[in-house]
């Protein structure tokens, strides 16, 4: 017998399947096979990383401990689910297929014979495969009956992957279930399936129900009386008194300026500019600029 070593223990058994017929029973096991393949390739396990032993209905799948746990998990939850789920939407009742799944970990041992195969040897080994057959489990999967798989993980897994909390892995989807065999009480986890749907026809559902929620508490609020002006309502601000409109300007004194089709006649006594004929002192009274004078200005009663 060679030496154990630890390694990732993939357990996975086909519900109901010894009550197939024959033929149906070799479609499953096809098909079961695949999706296996397809479950490790999406987590990234090359064919030199694992060691599989077929059990007729199951597989028994041992993988190398540089394999991580949680892109064995991510895979479990993920894609098989979504594998089974579309098999499932094309196949006839018959060969409908769920399955129970353990992921555990622990020492392996490896016992060849000629002539035979198989011959693997190891006390963690047997406490998963009665994880695999355990009630609590074939009860798990009988309650889904919309879902395609149930995994349980062993404590070693939980207590080293889990619990955690790693990217993809949420330790709230799973709850413990103790499980009684031959010598004592093996503790395991099982996933309670997928989380609420969040998708967007949810949101928006959910979107709706808050906000008649919110609309149903409006309307049962009791009213709020009136608040005084002293304690809720705040003091009206002060009117700003009118701003007077601006006094018209009164017209600067100094000279006027009339024409009226003749020469210019120039009303007041400031003269500005050039002087011609004027030497110093002040000019009072009317000036008259040109040789005749203009006609009386009936409007501020100046004569000719």
């Amino acid at each position: 017998m060679r030496e154990p070593v630890n390694r990732t223990i993939l357990l996975i058994d086909v519900e109901r399947f010894s009550r197939r017929d024959d033929v149906v029973q070799a479609v499953l096991r096809r098909t079961f096979n695949k999706i296996v393949d397809q479950t490790l390739e999406a987590a990234g396990v090359e064919a030199t990383q694992q060691y599989r032993e077929d059990r007729g209905d199951g597989l028994i799948v041992l993988l190398s401990g540089d394999v991580a746990k949680t892109v064995i998990l991510r895979s479990l939850l993920t894609t098989t689910p979504e594998l089974l789920h579309e098999h499932n939407l094309l196949a006839s009742e018959s060969a409908q297929m769920r399955m129970r799944i353990v992921l555990a970990a622990g020492e392996v041992a490896h016992d060849p014979h000629a002539g035979t195969t198989g011959g693997l040897v190891g006390h963690d080994l047997n406490q998963a495969c009665r994880l695999l057959d355990a009630d609590v489990l074939r009860s798990a999967l009988a309650e889904r009956a919309d879902e395609h798989c149930v995994l349980a993980v062993s404590a070693p897994v939980y207590e080293g992957v889990v619990r955690h909390g790693h990217r993809g892995v949420r330790p709230e989807l799973f709850r413990r279930a103790d499980v009684t065999v031959k010598d004592g009480v093996l503790p395991a986890w099982i996933h309670q399936g997928a989380a609420p749907d969040r998708g967007p026809e949810a949101a928006a559902a959910l979107a709706r129900a808050a906000g008649t929620g919110r609309a149903a508490q409006a309307s049962e609020a009791p009213a709020e009386p009136p608040a005084t002006a002293s304690a809720a309502t705040p003091a009206p601000a002060p009117t700003a008194a009118p701003v007077p409109a601006p006094a018209p300007q009164q017209p600067s004194a100094g000279a006027v300026f009339h024409f009226h089709g003749g020469a210019p006649v120039i009303h007041g006594s400031l003269v500005g500019g050039d002087q011609h004929g004027v030497s110093g002192g002040q000019v009072t009274g009317d000036i008259v600029l040109g040789g005749t004078r203009a006609a009386d200005d009936p409007a501020d009663g100046s004569r000719s």
